[in-house]
């Protein structure tokens, strides 16, 4: 593969006064001189909720100060890029594990390796194999995992006893055939809902028949047959109209009316679905995807990592170190409703015995992350344009593949 041009080079085209505000924001200023203040980033939800933990923190750490700003997650990775930009940075800051190559590749994250053996919390054997792939870019640590996820089935089960499945489809042959028999119950039923706009969806497929990333690939393998077979599977479903091609009724009123009894989502969903659609409690579950080859599903969720140039890089540390403690992650679950990246969590009874919670800590032991590549979010979203083209727009999937293929080269070159 041909050497890649900086991903980030657009934050070039700012202004060079900006550029020369030169160091990090996370200085003393504002502060006792007893006091250290460290600024973090934090996005969305959890930016709001922080607080609940950093209170907790200065209690036990009083020369440390925590200055948390939450940001929209819409607005976050242009925040990021300026702050790149101007290297006027925070000290900690969250980002979505598929933007760490990304930021990583600009050098806009401190290496923390060199500290491991005085963190060893941090190392690798504490975490999920697929999440240890999001701490990593180039053989250097620039990111602790904070809270994953991953995505599972989610099915009724008895609109599934129906069409003679007691127990969730465990392989490809069965949710196709689950899903044909379920949509033949009438006009407007369905067997599976297949977000079109997940742009981690087709790689699940690839990786459950056995595709493997390989970036010094002419075509990062996406020519390959474990590839080429996934993407024929996935877009069956719409071809043979047992996957809806159109949004039509939302998820949760459709999962309620057993319109669309199959989908794959993430832990987020077992909340939203007690809350909206509490009179189906009892009727529905999670379970690990099905398998082909294998029934790898994603990791994702977020990491906490140190901007480069921060000037308080061990009061950094120590932060990180204690909100991915076990007894603070639990905490975190509690609060946020996110699911605790660290191992050992796992083994607390709140996650043992919450039945939806189990079919998550299942399918956590066989998960990837996505490509740590810079580019890698510019090809997913190439890919769901050209699957949208065949799905809705008729057009042939080995030819679309093909121009597919073509211009995932051209993005990373």
């Amino acid at each position: 593969m041909k050497k890649k041009v900086w991903s980030l080079a657009l934050v070039c085209a700012l202004s060079v006064s900006t550029l020369l505000a030169g160091c990090s924001s996370s200085g003393d200023e504002g502060s006792s001189s007893d006091t250290t203040t460290i600024t973090v980033w934090a996005m969305g939800g959890e930016g709001k909720q922080l607080g609940q933990l950093t209170e907790k923190f200065e209690a036990e750490n009083p020369e440390i100060e925590v200055e948390v700003q939450a940001i929209p997650w819409d607005t976050a990775r242009d925040k990021i890029l300026t702050a790149v930009a101007s290297q006027n940075g925070p000290d900690v800051l969250q980002l979505g594990t598929t933007w760490v190559s990304e930021f990583a590749d600009a050098d806009a994250l401190l290496d923390i390796t060199p500290y491991l053996d005085d963190y060893p919390d941090f190392k690798a054997e504490n975490y999920f194999s697929g999440s240890v792939e999001t701490m990593k870019f180039n053989d250097k640590v620039v990111g602790i995992p904070w809270y994953i996820d991953t995505r599972v089935m989610y099915y009724r089960t008895d609109v599934l006893e129906e069409v003679g499945y007691s127990n969730a489809p465990a392989t490809w042959d069965e949710l196709k055939d689950a899903t044909t028999k379920l949509t033949a119950r009438g006009e407007d039923f369905y067997g599976l809902d297949i977000d079109q706009n997940d742009q981690i969806n087709p790689f699940i497929f690839a990786w459950q028949n056995g595709y493997e990333f390989d970036a010094d690939a002419e075509y990062m393998n996406f020519d390959s047959e474990a590839f080429v077979g996934a993407m024929e599977y996935y877009t069956s479903f719409f071809k043979e109209g047992i996957a809806p091609t159109t949004e039509g009724l939302e998820i949760v009123q459709a999962f309620k009316n057993g319109v669309k009894p199959i989908f794959f989502s993430g832990p987020w969903m077992i909340n939203i679905i007690n809350d909206q659609a509490p009179e189906i409690e009892g009727q529905w579950t999670t379970a690990v995807m099905p398998s082909q080859e294998t029934n790898t599903s994603s990791i994702g969720g977020s990491v906490l990592s140190i901007f480069h140039n921060s000037e308080n890089v061990e009061e950094s540390l120590k932060f990180i170190s204690y909100i991915n403690e076990v007894d603070t992650q639990l905490e975190w679950l509690d609060i946020a409703n996110t699911l605790p990246s660290r191992v050992a969590a796992w083994e607390n009874s709140v996650l043992q015995e919450d039945p939806h919670l189990l079919a998550f800590g299942e399918q956590l032991a066989n998960t990837k992350s996505s490509p740590q590549l810079a580019e890698f979010e510019a090809i997913a979203q190439e890919l769901l344009s050209t699957l949208e083209r065949v799905i809705l727009g008729g057009e042939d999937l080995e030819t679309q593949l093909e121009k597919f293929r073509e211009k995932a080269n051209e993005i990373v070159e």
